[in-house]
C-alpha cells in the first residue's frame, strides 16, 4: 500500500521544471519535495506528496479532510497499543 501526504508549499525554489523544488509544511514538520509532476504548484496550495515528490495539487478542503483521517487513524492505533 502507498500513502500519499498532504502538505503546505511555504516556498518554490528553481525555474526549471524537472529541478523545481519547493518547501512543504506537513504540520510543523517542512521538507524538500521535488515539483516535477505538479509544474502548477505555487506556495499556498497544498501538495500530495509521495517520496518526496508532489504528485497533485488538491484543495485545502480536501487536504483537511485527509489531514483528519491521518490523525484519527494515528489516534486509534495509539489506543490500540495503549490497552
Amino acid at each position: 500500500m502507498c500513502l500519499a501526504v498532504p502538505g503546505k508549499v511555504i516556498s518554490v525554489t528553481g525555474e526549471d521544471p524537472l529541478a523545481r523544488t519547493a518547501r512543504v509544511d506537513f504540520g510543523g514538520l517542512v521538507r524538500e519535495i521535488n515539483l516535477a509532476f505538479t509544474p502548477e504548484a505555487a506556495i499556498d496550495d497544498y501538495v500530495l506528496v509521495h517520496v518526496g515528490f508532489a504528485i497533485s495539487v488538491i484543495d485545502p478542503v480536501e487536504a483537511a479532510r485527509l489531514l483528519d483521517e491521518l490523525r484519527a487513524i494515528d489516534a486509534i492505533e495509539q489506543a490500540e497499543v495503549s490497552a
